[in-house]
C-alpha cells in the first residue's frame, strides 16, 4: 500500500500545504564540497609536481578534468568557459617550463581541454534546460495538489484538526494517501484513506474517491452508506483493479460520541488526556474490506463509536507511519510513541513531532529512510 520532518501539506509540518520536504539524503552538499575541493587539491599538487619534475615531462592533460569540476552544480555556462580559458593559460605556462616536451603532447592536451569544455558547456546548458521543465512540471502538480488535497480547517465544530502529508520521494508532489474534512447537516465528516498501488493511477483512484466522498458526504445520512456509496463507486470503475483501505468518521453536530467506519485500514488511535496519556486503538466491530472490495465478502460494513472527551486526541494515519522500519528492520512502535514520547498538546504541533521522530527512527535504515508516502489526521477536542 501506498502511504506536510517536518513541514505541511499536502506534504509539509508547519501548513497544510507546503511543499514536502525530502526525507534524506546521503551524500550532503557539505560532503560534496568537500570532494570538489579535494579534486581541486589533487590538480594543484599534480601541477606541482609537473614544475619539480623538470622540463622533460608534463602531466598537464590532467588538468582537462578542471572544467568538469567548475561545472559541477551550476546554471551557468560562463563558469565552465571560464575554468577553460585559465586552464588553457596555465598549460601555455607549462610548456615553457617544459620545454622538452613535444610540441603535440602539449597541442593535444589543450584540443582535450577545449573539446571538454565545450561538453561542459553543453551539459550545462542540458541541465539547465530540464530544470526548468521540471520546475514547470512542480507547478503543475503543486495546482493538481491543491485541487486534490485541499488545505483542512483548523477548526470546525469544537474540534482542532491538524494534516500533514509526506511524500516518500523528495521530488513527489502528490501520491495515493488521501484526506477530507467537511461540514456537513449531519456533522463533521472526515475521511482518510490509502489507494493501493502508486503513480499516476493511484492519483486517479485518490481523486475518484475524494470527488465522490465531497458529494455523498453532504446528502447520505448514514455513515455506513456512505461508506457503501464510496464501495460503489470504485467498484463499478472502468479500471477498478485498484482499492483504497479508509477510516470514515462522523462527529455529531451536538456533543455526542465519535461514529467510526473502518474500511480495512490501520485503526485509528485514542489518547486520552490525563496526567498519564493513556493510547487505545479503536477497532471496528468487525473486519470490513477495503473500498471497492465489499462484493467479496458480500456483508454490510458497520460502525463503531468513541467518546472524544476535552483535550482527547483521534489520530488517523497510514501504513507509511506505522510500518516505517529502523535499521533492524523493526516497525514504527506508533501506539507507544504517542503514549511516552509524542508530548504537544496542539495536533499541528503533535504531527510535526511524530514526523521528526519518525524520520530520525528510519534515519540509519539501509534503505535510506522511509520508502512509502505518510499521511497523518489529528483531531482534538477542545475544552
Amino acid at each position: 500500500m501506498p502511504a506536510p520532518g517536518p513541514s505541511p501539506a499536502p506534504g509539509t509540518a508547519r501548513r497544510p500545504n507546503a511543499r514536502p520536504p525530502a526525507l534524506r539524503s546521503h551524500l550532503v552538499p557539505g560532503r560534496v564540497r568537500l570532494l570538489v575541493y579535494g579534486s581541486y587539491g589533487v590538480l594543484a599538487l599534480a601541477v606541482l609536481a609537473d614544475l619539480v619534475t623538470g622540463p622533460g615531462s608534463t602531466v598537464s592533460p590532467i588538468l582537462a578534468c578542471v572544467p568538469v569540476l567548475a561545472g559541477a552544480g551550476t546554471r551557468s555556462v560562463r563558469v565552465p568557459l571560464a575554468a577553460g580559458a585559465v586552464v588553457v593559460a596555465l598549460m601555455a605556462l607549462l610548456a615553457r617550463a617544459n620545454e622538452g616536451v613535444p610540441t603535440s603532447v602539449d597541442v593535444a592536451a589543450v584540443s582535450g581541454v577545449v573539446a571538454v569544455t565545450l561538453a561542459c558547456v553543453a551539459n550545462v546548458l542540458l541541465t539547465r534546460t530540464r530544470a526548468q521543465e521540471l520546475q514547470q512540471v512542480r507547478t503543475v502538480a503543486e495546482a493538481a495538489q491543491r485541487t486534490l488535497l485541499r488545505p483542512v480547517p483548523e477548526r470546525v465544530r469544537g474540534l482542532r484538526v491538524a494534516v500533514r502529508y509526506l511524500a516518500a520521494a523528495a521530488e513527489a508532489r502528490i501520491g495515493g494517501d488521501l484526506y477530507e474534512v467537511l461540514e456537513t447537516d449531519y456533522g463533521t465528516r472526515v475521511l482518510l484513506g490509502d489507494v493501493q498501488g502508486k503513480g499516476l493511477a493511484a492519483v486517479e483512484t485518490a481523486a475518484d474517491v475524494l470527488g465522490v466522498f465531497r458529494e455523498a458526504a453532504r446528502t447520505e445520512p448514514l455513515l455506513t452508506g456512505l461508506a457503501e456509496r464510496l464501495d460503489a463507486a470504485l467498484a463499478n470503475r472502468p479500471t477498478g483493479e485498484r482499492f483504497v483501505t479508509a477510516v470514515l468518521l462522523g462527529v455529531p453536530p451536538a456533543p455526542g460520541p465519535v461514529e467510526v467506519v473502518n474500511c480495512g485500514h490501520p485503526p485509528p488511535l485514542l489518547r486520552r488526556h490525563s496526567r498519564r496519556w493513556q493510547v487505545e486503538e479503536v477497532q471496528p466491530p468487525a473486519f470490513a474490506p477495503p473500498l471497492a472490495l465489499r462484493a467479496l465478502t458480500g456483508g454490510p460494513y458497520r460502525s463503531s463509536t468513541v467518546e472524544l472527551g476535552p483535550g482527547d486526541l483521534l489520530l488517523l494515519y497510514t501504513d507509511g507511519v506505522s510500518e516505517a522500519r529502523d535499521a533492524a528492520g523493526e516497525f514504527y512502535p506508533l501506539a507507544a510513541r504517542l503514549a511516552d514520547r509524542l508530548t504537544a498538546r496542539d495536533p499541528g504541533a503533535l504531527l510535526d513531532q511524530l514526523l521528526a521522530d519518525v524520520q530520525a527512527y528510519v534515519a540509519d535504515a539501509p534503505w535510506g529512510g522511509m520508502t512509502d508516502d505518510a499521511a497523518l489526521l489529528a483531531l482534538v477536542r477542545e475544552a
